[in-house]
């Protein structure tokens, strides 16, 4: 007669099974967070190619040879990003002294009404320029102690580059290559996971992409007609912070109608605060459905979810990765779905 009964030893069957995948879990994250400089540019590098994948493809139909198709992606990736932050170091600069002394005509009003609160904001808005300027110390001191966060960014940035090119030019190969290195016979379906995974990616950053542009446009030319200071600035932080689902979007937001309650008021930040909400009402509920709608579907308490995790492992590209690395993980498993005939959950 067993010691214990039969649903305990499920239990504990199930324990096991939950502590054995969470210690490999935690071994593999480990080992990401450790080799960092070489794990991250590979999985941006996969995350460009999933995006610039339908390019490259309409110039090799086109007639052009594979190195130089991929090339001309890249520049194309160089341009648009570089683009997009000389427009926004472009607008901080320009509009930095103006919106400081936006903040700190704002701080002395909010502190004839509300006493002690409002001397604290105008304190930290007439010592911000001195806290800039500390910062700016001690990075250029972490630069010459040769703990430096930017060169490695740089040093990053520029190997994911070169592996998008290399991605994109020997993507031909990969099948091959992927099939080569599966053991015994799951060579069909380790090729049928990676396919449904690399999909999910690719849907998703192209629908990221568009939306991203299409929020950047609207909320831009909200801000041109507000006359809010920045607007081109803020419609690119707009672009680029869409990458990051919800979180980007408010931070973004935040901006915007901090800088138009800085410069031009509050009734002008109501306005900017409208056009902001006006915006993703229309992503959330005509872009989103029209756009994505062929895309792995996730739940947004997923979604954030794995941004908080992903925040607290690799911090800002952390929160970037995790939500295509989480599309990738649900296409694999709706590929195993379809495979062993495991039935949808349903709603009722």
């Amino acid at each position: 007669m067993p010691l214990l009964p039969d649903p305990v030893r499920r239990l504990a069957a199930w324990c096991v099974v939950l502590l054995l995948v969470a210690a490999v879990a935690w071994v593999g994250v480990r080992l990401c967070a450790e080799f960092r400089t070489a794990v991250i540019p590979v999985l941006l590098a996969l995350l460009g190619t999933a995006l610039l994948g339908p390019l490259y493809r309409r110039m090799v139909t086109a007639g052009l040879h594979r190195s130089l198709a991929a090339g001309l992606t890249c520049v194309a990736v160089v341009a648009v990003v570089g683009g997009a932050v000389y427009i926004v170091v472009a607008a901080l600069i320009d509009t930095g002294d103006q919106i400081i002394a936006s903040l700190r005509a704002a701080a002395k009003s909010v502190a004839q009404h509300f006493g002690a609160a409002g001397t604290g904001l105008d304190d930290l808005a007439a010592n911000s320029r001195k806290l800039l300027s500390r910062f700016g110390g001690t990075a250029a001191s972490n630069v010459i102690s040769g703990v430096s966060v930017v060169g490695e960014s740089i040093a990053m940035a520029v190997l994911a580059l070169l592996l998008v090119f290399f991605f994109l030019r020997d993507s031909h190969r990969a099948v091959g290559a992927l099939r080569t290195l599966a053991p015994g016979n799951t060579a069909d379906i380790l090729e049928a996971m990676a396919r449904r995974a690399f999909e999910a990616v690719e849907g998703f950053m192209r629908g990221t992409t568009l939306i991203a542009l299409i929020d950047a446009i609207c909320i831009g030319i909200g801000l041109l007609i507000l006359q809010v200071p920045g607007a081109v600035g803020l419609a690119a932080l707009v672009f680029v912070t869409a990458y990051i689902p919800y979180l980007g979007a408010f931070l973004s937001g935040s901006v915007a109608v901090l800088v138009a309650l800085a410069d031009r008021g509050f009734v002008i930040a109501l306005w900017a605060l409208g056009v902001v909400v006006g915006v993703q009402v229309l992503e959330g509920h005509v872009l989103q459905p029209a756009i994505q709608s062929r895309t792995v579907q996730m739940h947004p308490a997923v979604v954030m979810l794995a941004i908080t995790a992903g925040a607290s492992v690799a911090g800002i590209l952390g929160m970037l990765l995790s939500v295509p690395l989480i599309a990738a993980a649900f296409g694999v498993a709706a590929e195993l779905r379809e495979r062993y005939g495991v039935p949808e959950p349903s709603d009722s």
